[in-house]
């Protein structure tokens, strides 16, 4: 019988003033009796619109029917046969905005919660079952994937399964691109990461890290080594500043320097000897996902006061509902209509201070979002030691510089056509080194895109 109960059913997270002084994951998972009440309350619609939603278009009401009835591999099964990255994208893809945008529970209350739904069953099969998947038969061909990250990995599991011998350059020490760098434990810890990449072995997968294409290797090299085809995922990593006085100063960093030293080379932990900024109050620039991380990151790092300072409103912010919700929980400290000047510092050199300007929101622009316009005789002085600047990335221009052929838009982002394909003959790109930063569902989608041209070329071609 369906549950029309109108609202989702609660997941149980950490106590906020707990959670804001460790790194374990915030939110706790459902347990099989909240998912399975969960998924009671689909529909099971004969046109199901949260499929036409989903950028890997998982068949949603499938596998939550599976779930209703405690059929949790069957759900797996059905989850996995269009996304590769069920435990990754069940915790990080903006599921407000896509699937459950789509839900017609959602019209007169809250929509399904297919994101827990999914992450739920990503982790059930991995604490019970975790059976690595079976290698495939070689077709006789090898295709060569940069970059490990979301579309990367993507493009390499579905290579695998056609029987490509795949091989996947990481520049990192360590598999896993932005999933291991750039977003923390607390949203999703680390060890799920590992899992997928040892699957991705276990296809026949080979990840070689410290890696630099265009650096160790080239493309061009590549394709001499007997690659029949390169898929770039290499993401995007170029963090932006603002080219404002003091941006120089000791205690101003990147939010991507700033979240890989944290992430990836563990500076929360007492044990490591990575060097990261301490501080007291931190200013975090910007109203995105990651500087909601960098800002919650600051927090479990000892800072007394953290700051997200926004140009424009808290209902222009691109970050997710989700991700602004806990952050005021934990304490952060939203400072929206603000836009800094200058950066202060001291005799030493070290921040002390930033100097800001109100704002107030004009006509839209190109963007569609309304535009700030600084408040004439507004200025004032915030009291902060740190400076994050999370103000978007690029991609970065070493492959492109490298690459004879390959053509480039003005932001650095690859041009592809339809099929994923560059300028450059059988060189595909997908994720944010295409589109800049974006989310990791619809890099893991063209990385799927891109497997499916790569195997249509190769084989009319053999």
């Amino acid at each position: 019988m369906a549950n029309m109960v109108m609202t989702k059913t609660p997941m149980p997270e950490q106590d906020p003033n707990v959670r804001n002084k460790n790194f374990k994951e915030v939110t706790l998972g459902y347990t099989k009796e909240m998912a399975m009440e969960e998924a009671k309350r689909c529909l099971n619609c004969k046109k199901p619109q949260c499929v036409q939603g989903c950028p890997v278009n998982v068949r949603i009401p499938e596998f939550i029917a599976k779930v209703a009835e405690g059929d949790f591999a069957a759900a797996y099964e059905i989850i996995t046969s269009t996304n590769a990255l069920p435990a990754l994208s069940g915790r990080v893809c903006p599921q407000e905005t896509q699937c459950e945008s789509k839900c017609v529970r959602g019209v007169k209350g809250e929509p399904v919660a297919i994101g827990r739904l999914e992450r739920f069953v990503a982790d059930w099969y991995r604490e019970n079952v975790n059976a690595m998947p079976e290698k495939a038969a070689s077709n006789g061909m090898k295709v060569a994937v940069v970059g490990s990250g979301p579309s990367g990995l993507t493009c390499a599991s579905e290579l695998a399964k056609k029987g490509y011998a795949v091989s996947i350059f990481e520049a990192l020490h360590t598999a896993g691109g932005v999933l291991v760098y750039g977003i923390p434990e607390f949203r999703l810890p680390k060890a799920i990461v590992a899992n997928e990449v040892e699957k991705l072995k276990a296809q026949g997968v080979e990840v070689m890290t410290n890696m630099v294409i265009g650096k160790v290797l080239s493309i061009d090299e590549l394709f001499e080594m007997g690659y029949k085809a390169v898929f770039v995922g290499s993401g995007a990593g170029l963090p932006m500043f603002m080219h404002i006085p003091g941006e120089a100063l000791k205690g101003v960093c990147s939010a991507n320097e700033y979240l890989t030293r944290i992430n990836l080379m563990k500076a929360y932990n007492e044990e490591s000897d990575t060097p990261i900024l301490v501080s007291k109050a931190a200013a975090i620039v910007g109203g995105g996902n990651v500087a909601m991380d960098a800002a919650r990151c600051a927090k479990r790092m000892g800072a007394e006061k953290v700051y997200i300072v926004y140009r424009r409103g808290e209902a222009e912010m691109p970050a997710r509902l989700e991700e602004q919700h806990h952050a005021k929980e934990e304490g952060i400290i939203f400072m929206t209509l603000t836009n800094p000047v200058e950066i202060l510092g001291d005799e030493n050199g070290r921040v002390n201070g930033m100097k800001c300007i109100k704002m107030e929101l004009g006509e839209p622009d190109a963007s569609g979002r309304r535009r700030p316009i600084a408040v004439e005789g507004s200025e004032f002085v915030l009291d902060v030691d740190t400076v994050i600047m999370s103000l978007g990335t690029s991609p970065n221009p070493l492959i492109r510089s490298t690459t004879p052929g390959l053509e480039t838009n003005k932001k650095g982002g690859i041009i592809v056509d339809e099929n994923e394909m560059s300028t450059r003959e059988n060189v595909f790109a997908g994720g944010d080194a295409v589109t800049g930063a974006a989310t990791v569902i619809l890099a893991m989608g063209a990385g799927k895109k891109a497997a499916a041209a790569i195997d249509a070329k190769l084989q009319a071609t053999k």
